[in-house]
């Protein structure tokens, strides 16, 4: 089980008991979170096989009428997914690669475990969909080819159009990342540079049956927009990547092979991506094996369990993390002054994944800018902390997964003579959280669903 690593010290920077009390409940709801999102317990519970006979959700798959059974994919849950379908299928796969970030300590037996980078594509990654795109083409009518797909796929499987280098992608979603383009804005500029993302894999592998296995980091799981769809019918188009780059003022930074490309696609120069009526890609099973509100719900459990009063937030936290702090700050003030909507003693669950738009030259992440920005707006409201957290275990280009904050981390932060909103303004949350000893420490948890925030109310 995934464990925060500086859980004693995180509970007791609270500098009442009510606080610290306060703060155990909500990071133990947050354990509880991601370890609802272990990927190899999740496809070990969706995926069965009967004989030769594969149960994979509502479908069933008769592998002794396969030649070949073929894995490919990528993203942070990629080892500990492919680990679980060894586990099921044992020496019926045949082959397979899955990219994965580095320093994931994990093995396998027939499938090969691809490192690479995240969220910057490498070389290691272009290297490692080459073979999957391979092993794609090399399958026929008879084989059946199984995707794991998981978040981070869309850095860790790279492999641009013709025209288009790496490097030209990479300082491309460098500068996409920064701008606070929401992660669906993000991945149609990728699909429409891409060889294989888009539905490209799924092309490939045509008229191979496809099994897709999904573990979401998309809120409302769009297939599409999942590690930007490898195996699935994009309906979006060469004017939309244009029209993102132009929204976020991207445009003109763009390198002028990127330009021409997306330009030519966009007069019809160029094939798009595979469309729903494309007969390449109506071959395709797809399975969500877990998401954002399986995390959710597990935190939701932990609090109800300490005899907490529950509330889920139903709308995903999605705009940016400084409006989302706020907006979760507000909340915990209603509750404490008219136990609206639950009455406290309160725990409550929000998912999601905002964006940041970096004005900044300080570092963070976005539930770290999150934290800091709740940490304002409830400043000495008792016995109220907010913790969110990366389910992955990286809070942006950090060593952190996110960050608590009670309504006297202000104060303590002036007390040490931090100006809380130079922090804020400067995109520095990480800096200011570790000065108070308030960054949660996971590491990389091997599993991505999105963020989660608690608010716990004593």
């Amino acid at each position: 089980m995934v464990k925060i690593k500086n859980k004693a010290r995180l509970i007791n920077n609270g500098e009442t008991p009510l606080e610290q009390k306060a703060r155990g409940l909500a990071l133990k709801s947050l354990e509880s979170a991601v370890e609802a999102a272990n990927p190899k317990k999740l496809l070990r519970s969706k995926i069965f096989l009967e004989g030769s006979c594969l149960r994979a959700g509502a479908r069933s798959f008769n592998l002794a009428k396969f030649k070949h059974v073929y894995v490919a994919g990528g993203g942070k849950a990629g080892a500990a997914m492919a680990q679980a379908l060894e586990e099921v299928l044992g020496d019926y796969i045949t082959a397979g690669t899955v990219n994965i970030p580095y320093a994931t300590k994990r093995k396998t037996r027939v499938v090969e475990l691809n490192e690479a980078s995240h969220p910057i594509p490498d070389q290691a990654g272009v290297k490692g969909t080459r073979r999957m795109l391979t092993i794609a083409k090399k399958a026929k009518k008879d084989d059946l080819l199984i995707c794991l797909i998981s978040g981070g796929g869309s850095s860790l499987m790279p492999l641009p159009r013709k025209g288009v280098s790496l490097r030209d992608k990479q300082a491309l979603t460098e500068a996409l990342l920064k701008s606070g383009a929401s992660i669906s804005e993000v991945n149609v500029v990728r699909k429409h540079l891409s060889a294989f993302k888009g539905g490209w894999l799924d092309k490939a592998a045509y008229p191979a049956t496809v099994l897709n296995l999904v573990l979401s980091d998309v809120m409302g799981d769009s297939l599409t927009s999942i590690a930007s769809g490898p195996t699935v019918a994009d309906p979006s188009t060469f004017g939309d990547a244009v029209n993102a780059l132009e929204k976020y003022n991207l445009w003109g930074e763009a390198s002028p092979f990127i330009r021409k490309v997306l330009s030519d696609g966009a007069k019809g120069l160029l094939d798009e991506t595979p469309k729903p009526f494309d007969p390449a890609v109506q071959n395709v099973c797809n399975v969500v094996i877990g998401n954002n509100r399986t995390a959710c719900l597990a935190a939701l459990a932990s609090l109800k369990s300490d005899g907490l009063n529950t509330f889920l937030v139903k709308k995903p936290l999605e705009s940016e993390a400084k409006a989302a702090g706020e907006k979760l700050a507000a909340l915990a003030r209603r509750v404490a002054s008219s136990g609206k909507p639950v009455c406290r003693l309160a725990g409550i669950v929000a998912g999601g994944e905002t964006t940041v738009k970096v004005f900044g030259r300080g570092k963070g992440g976005r539930n770290q800018e999150l934290a800091l920005a709740s940490a304002l707006a409830m400043s000495e409201v008792k016995g109220c902390v907010i913790a969110s957290l990366s389910t992955d275990g990286v809070d942006g280009p950090t060593n952190a997964a996110g960050a608590v904050v009670d309504g006297h981390t202000i104060q303590k932060a002036k007390r040490l003579g931090l100006n809380a909103e130079v922090f804020l303004a400067d995109n520095d949350s990480y800096n200011f959280h570790e000065r108070l000893g308030d960054l949660i420490k996971t590491g990389a948890t091997g599993t991505n669903v999105n963020d989660i925030t608690v608010i716990v109310l004593l």
